[in-house]
């Protein structure tokens, strides 16, 4: 029997620009860092932007490198691009949480990968912001537990910290490498399109487990 349900925040929650940022990146660096993932210049780039996610480094240390690697660029463009990924929040999401906090039939749990940045902006832009989180039971950001997805420490910090068995727990996500790390370790998962499904559907779409 399902009595956690653990969610993703950014594209289950929150929308998020991904092709737009991509595009901007393009234009502004002239690289595609978020795509290129394997290319050997883009190395620094990735473990940087992991640290930071990881809470591993500071936000001046993080914008620092961006204008140090590319020189052609100031903190306040490296700001504004990095947090061009966050969209809008729609309401009737936030709705479907608080119902689901107010029936009191699971344990509720968000599941991160973010940063100071990212959380910053989205407190500044989506004013339930704290209503939102409140709704849940345990509120895991990346930056703050210093963990981050798809590493298999990160789904067993939640379940230790939790109490909770594998099998007790429900997981959504957009990123199919999350979702499969996740069922690695036995937890049922749903990998959710953000471009055709919405997570307020959860129990209609896999009504076979509730």
């Amino acid at each position: 029997m399902i009595k956690a349900l653990i969610f993703d925040f950014g594209d289950v929650f929150i929308n998020l620009d991904k092709q737009g940022t991509i595009k901007k990146t393009k234009e502004l660096l002239g690289l595609d860092i978020i795509i290129e993932k394997k290319s050997k210049h883009n190395e620094a780039i990735f473990k940087v932007n992991d640290d930071y996610e990881k809470g591993l480094i500071s936000t001046d240390e993080f914008v620092s490198f961006y204008c140090d690697f590319f020189n052609t660029v100031t903190s306040d463009q490296v700001i504004t691009l990095w947090n061009s990924l966050i969209k809008d929040f729609p309401k009737h999401r936030l709705e479907f949480i608080k119902q689901l906090k107010k029936e009191k039939q699971f344990e509720l749990i968000l599941l991160s990968n973010t940063n100071e940045l990212h959380i910053n902006y989205i407190k500044e832009h989506v004013p339930f912001y704290e209503e939102f989180k409140s709704c849940f039971d345990k509120f895991y950001l990346s930056h703050e537990i210093h963990l981050r997805k798809p590493n298999a420490d990160i789904f067993e910090f939640v379940l230790n910290e939790s109490g909770l068995q594998p099998e007790d727990c429900f997981f959504i996500d957009d990123t199919k490498q999350n979702t499969k790390a996740a069922e690695k370790l036995g937890i049922r998962s749903w990998n959710i399109d953000e471009q055709s499904e919405d997570v307020t559907t959860l129990f209609e779409t896999h009504n076979q487990l509730f």
